[in-house]
């Protein structure tokens, strides 16, 4: 078979609203009034009163909260000493860092990570740290404080 038999190519347009005669004429196939006799209507996902599909299927997965950690790595804070904006004698926490205007407000809680190499004693507190920046640390002689995690009750 071929297939331009089965594709109709002579058969012309069907003129809607060109007379009663026609058999698409007065309301061009469209009904009487209502909605849905309006040009430019679409009723997107209305199944005829029926339960929509988007509501009968149940919910699922939930939006991960955000987390507010700043991360700050160990050759931030040596960069910090060198430029005399860190003093090495202190102890390096989040409220410090807010203090000398190294890392912004918005932030609650620090992490450590371990790249690149310290050569002064530290005194840190963060809620997180990284093995690598744990032992560097510790090396050199230094001493880091794990701040405890809130853990919400089941």
């Amino acid at each position: 078979m071929k297939l331009n038999s089965l594709v109709k190519t002579n058969q012309s347009k069907i003129r809607v609203g060109r007379g009663i005669g026609s058999g698409k004429g007065k309301t061009s196939g469209r009904g009487v009034k209502g909605q849905k006799s309006r040009s430019g209507v679409a009723i997107k996902s209305f199944e005829g009163g029926q339960m929509p599909l988007y509501r009968r299927l149940p919910k699922r997965g939930f939006k991960k909260p955000k987390k507010n950690i700043a991360i700050i790595n160990i050759e931030d804070i040596e960069v910090y000493i060198k430029n005399k904006k860190i003093n090495p004698k202190d102890e390096i926490n989040i409220k410090y860092l807010i203090e000398k205007k190294l890392i912004k407000k918005k932030y609650d809680k620090l992490k450590v990570l371990g790249n690149g190499d310290i050569k002064e004693k530290l005194k840190i507190s963060a809620n997180f740290i990284s093995k690598s920046a744990n032992e560097k640390i510790e090396k050199v002689g230094g001493t880091v404080t794990i701040l405890e995690k809130k853990i919400l009750n089941k």
